[in-house]
């Protein structure tokens, strides 16, 4: 066996070395390790790896530092020249990667614009790294609820005794009002407002346009104003001092207006905020109200571990010995022992500003709609899909294309073309195409956005004036095109110069695999989406026939029907008698989107902590039942004939389950939620007389918690259950009666089954998002496919004129031709199902009342796919089996 020298060492020598000297250098390296190798093989590669390093010195070296850049320009300018050229002698294959690449591109921009925005929420506050909201995460029964709100004292002993607290403010969860100025007659209704502490504005950096952001919210019956709810009423420099009259009742001051809030904060649709010190419960010193968001900055030393641990002692050093001075002999120790042995807990919990819209998704009490960050992930991973559609596609039309150009690199080989040359033109071309396919793609992201943010409730826009935004989608142009252009060129310039001009099948084996690959992860990628689309809305379609337990059809909600004063229920009576109305409720709880309350009770004579109830507290009246066709399980409704009903309470059958009792056990039990009162002898209680079957009240992602429902209350809304017929006509006789009793108030109303199918927007908008983009991965890959099978078809041309001239029918050939490209697709089908299956149902996991994935779904899918590689394919399979065989022999 031939001694061989150590091949690194050999090719750095050739790598480096000046072509004049690499003959003698490499002879002489090559005879001495030749010599020592009989002696020692081992010192024989050492001396010779030392003999390179010595010749490694300047004198013969290549000047690789030495470009002449007028050559370089001239190239790259030939190069762009060429690659133009070749872009029009093909136009069909130019017009397939830059409208695939550009579908692809613009998709992927439109996802990265709404995650950008999504990514941004309330970062724009001031300091808003430090900045934390308070959360209550509470357990009960096993039931694990979140809350957005905390208890009033809370800030207060934070304030007092956590040193790390920079700021604390309060907001505070308001109803709508109607407000108007004190010389006016209409009332303007406000949907959106908050009661806020005299630090909130110092607190997030907000800056108002008229008046003192310090003192503004100091002082009670104060009212600060947003620019485009003070126009309502005055012009800008004339409201601050304005007197208002808020609810037909109180009158406040207008001591300050501020710009409206960005879309993008956790307070994008407020327009009023009232001082806090107006609330009569801001002052209140119970633990058991959770009705306050409370937010807290912290110094640049803290962080979050620390409020953390605070937050961790505050029940034990507050709430537990305010619970003791009612509930006699409750400790610390006993609390913690009940809690052990049930399960049970609350705890106070920190969540950062700039994590509330996306990392708390079901979460009760929030100021605003969150959206969830598994849809960014979705949406992120959606946008990669399509880029690397697009990609795949390029990379699977470049090198099917080969063949055509194996004579081109043949030629080019011949006359002396390097294969460094070579890669430099075909990356040209496919970096042209991507800035191509880039412009079309920003025209197409321009067109489409209007109608994207219709879709998705934003108002999103393409950053022209942003350098850093060209920057961007210049780099991802060029990583594309280098990235997508990179395979086919290193595939075309290495095809050997005789095999090309003769016209063989220059891919080989490897070709046809990696395109084979490509198409498989195609479809993969398409079926995933496909699937997805599939589950989404059967999900919906889930919700929207589900027996939720109460009748929301034919529904239709009055707001506001406080403005009518002490005539509310002559109001509600006049209402009972129009022809088209079944019957009328009074109350300002739903089971769709509405305000919540909760309460804490007792059971009679056992005010031991262990026994505390911790449940929903809606306040109706006597028909809210028979209104909405609530049915009852055990006992009976709420009825005017029985005079202590006014102390009657009806539970739901959740509420049976958490006292461990059937719904007939409950009846005639007694409870309390009036402990905190000294004299407990004298203490009110509520007797059970019902146990209504659940209903959904909260969404389909949470299960259904304790409920209890209690005559009273100030009612804001009126239930109206219509008869079938027009409706038109019914509101305009409801309108007509609403102006007899609220003359000169708005009359607001809108329809129950409308709020619910609202409380599944995102749901919904994501369904639509995924149809959109699922269509446009299904677009490329059949793009793709076309070209491909185009491509096939030209390739086999003479095997499809000889199939013919022997006999074989338009069918036979047109299958022979389509088969290939079907069994990709079934062995697409066989990997990404499986897959889609199981990401699907992590998603649906979400909802505590979901589908199960049906098989036919799978099926459907399958079938879809295979129908439309089959339509894409067969069209040029089919023209290919009708062109003439005559044609095709001739050529060489």
């Amino acid at each position: 066996m031939k001694a061989q020298p150590p091949k690194r060492a050999l090719q750095f020598l050739r790598w480096f070395c000046r072509e004049d000297y690499l003959e003698e250098f490499e002879g002489d390296l090559i005879e001495l390790f030749e010599k020592h190798f009989e002696a020692s093989p081992k010192k024989a590669r050492r001396k010779f790896f030392w003999g390179v390093m010595r010749s490694f010195r300047p004198g013969f070296t290549k000047a690789f530092y030495k470009v002449n850049y007028s050559i370089t320009t001239a190239m790259f300018k030939n190069n762009l020249k060429v690659a133009w050229r070749n872009a029009l002698r093909q136009p069909f294959f130019t017009f397939l990667n830059t409208s695939g690449l550009a579908i692809g591109m613009a998709g992927a921009l439109i996802i990265t614009l709404f995650l950008h925005d999504e990514l941004s929420f309330d970062k724009m506050f001031a300091d808003a790294n430090r900045i934390y909201r308070v959360n209550i995460d509470n357990r009960t029964a096993g039931e694990t609820n979140h809350f957005a709100a905390v208890s009033s004292p809370l800030a207060n002993v934070m304030q007092s005794d956590f040193s790390q607290a920079e700021m604390i403010t309060r907001l505070r969860v308001s109803n709508s009002i109607l407000l108007k100025g004190v010389d006016a007659e209409q009332n303007i209704k406000e949907d959106y407002v908050a009661g806020a502490d005299s630090t909130f504005f110092e607190m997030f950096g907000l800056k108002l346009l008229y008046g003192n952001a310090k003192n503004a919210l100091e002082k009670p019956n104060s009212i600060v104003l947003t620019k485009t709810a003070t126009l309502k009423h005055f012009d800008l420099d004339e409201a601050l001092g304005q007197s208002m009259v808020l609810n037909n009742d109180e009158v406040y001051v207008v001591t300050g207006v501020i710009d409206d809030l960005p879309k993008n904060s956790f307070l994008r649709n407020h327009q009023v905020f009232i001082s806090l010190s107006s609330f009569d419960d801001a002052k209140s010193l119970a633990w058991n109200t959770w009705s306050f968001p409370t937010f807290v900055k912290l110094r640049p030393t803290a962080n979050e571990e620390s409020l953390q641990a605070y937050l961790s002692t505050v029940k034990d050093r507050y709430l537990i010995p305010w619970a003791m001075t009612f509930m006699p002999g409750l400790t610390v120790e006993s609390a913690k022992e009940m809690e052990k042995s049930s399960g049970d807990f609350m705890r106070f919990t920190p969540i950062a500003l700039t994590d509330i819209h996306l990392h708390s998704p079901n979460i009760e009490d929030e100021l605003s709609t969150n959206s969830d960050i598994q849809n960014v992930y979705i949406l992120a991973a959606v946008g990669l899909f399509l880029i690397l559609l697009a990609c795949v596609n390029f990379m699977n039309l470049s090198t099917a294309r080969s063949l055509k150009r194996a004579k081109e690199v043949g030629v080019r080989k011949t006359l002396g073309s390097s294969r460094s040359g070579l890669i430099k033109q075909f990356l040209t071309e496919s970096t042209m195409v991507a800035f191509l396919a880039l412009v079309l793609a920003i025209a197409i992201a321009a067109i489409s956005l209007p109608y994207f943010n219709q879709l998705a409730g934003k108002a999103i826009s393409i950053p022209f004036g942003n350098p850093l935004f060209w920057l961007a989608l210049s780099v991802v142009s060029l990583v594309l095109g280098f990235g997508s252009g990179s395979y086919p060129a290193f595939l075309m310039s290495k095809f050997a110069p005789i095999k090309g001009m003769k016209g063989g099948d220059v891919n080989g084996n490897g070709g046809r695999t990696v395109i084979n690959s490509l198409v498989v992860v195609q479809f993969a990628i398409s079926l995933f989406l496909m699937l997805g689309t599939f589950v989404v809305f059967q999900q919906l379609n889930f919700i929207q026939n589900k027996d939720l337990g109460y009748q929301k059809d034919q529904v239709l909600i009055i707001d506001d029907v406080d403005a009518t004063g002490k005539q509310i229920e002559a109001f509600k009576n006049q209402v009972k008698t129009i022809a088209q109305v079944e019957n009328a409720s009074l109350s300002s709880y739903l089971p769709t989107p509405s305000p919540r309350g909760a309460t804490t009770l007792f059971p009679d004579k056992s005010l031991g902590g262990e026994n505390a109830l911790i449940i929903g507290s809606w306040d109706v009246d006597y028909d809210y039942l028979s209104t909405l066709g609530l049915e009852l399980v055990a006992g009976r409704d709420f009825n005017k004939e029985f005079a202590t009903d006014s102390s009657a309470m009806i539970l739901n059958e959740s509420t049976a389950v958490l006292l461990g009792l059937s719904p007939e056990e409950v009846i005639g039990m007694r409870f309390t939620n009036d402990f905190h009162r000294e004299d407990k002898e004298n203490m009110r209680y509520f007797t059970v007389i019902g146990v209504v079957k659940n209903f959904h009240f909260e969404t389909l992602r949470n299960s259904i918690d304790a409920l209890s429902l209690t005559l009273g209350g100030k009612p804001k809304k009126m239930l109206v259950k219509l008869n079938a017929g027009d409706f038109s006509k019914g509101v305009s006789e409801l309108k007509t009666v609403w102006e007899k009793f609220a003359s000169g108030q708005p009359f607001s109303y809108y329809f129950m089954d409308d709020s619910f199918n609202n409380t599944y927007d995102a749901e919904q908008r994501l369904g639509k998002i995924f149809v959109i983009f699922t269509s446009l991965s299904i677009f490329i890959a059949c793009l793709g496919l076309f070209g491909l099978a185009a491509f096939n078809a030209e390739k086999r041309a003479k095997e499809i004129s000889i199939r013919k001239v022997l006999g074989a029918s338009i069918g036979q050939i047109t299958y022979k031709l389509s088969i290939d490209f079907l069994k990709l697709v079934g062995l697409a089908t066989i990997v990404s199902l499986p897959l889609a299956g199981y990401f699907m149902n992590r998603w649906l996991q979400d909802f505590s009342y979901r589908i199960e994935i049906p098989w036919w779904v799978y099926v459907l899918t399958a079938f879809m796919a295979v129908a439309i590689s089959i339509l894409t394919v067969s069209f040029q399979s089919t023209k290919a089996a009708m062109s003439s065989p005559i044609k095709a022999l001739k050529q060489e």
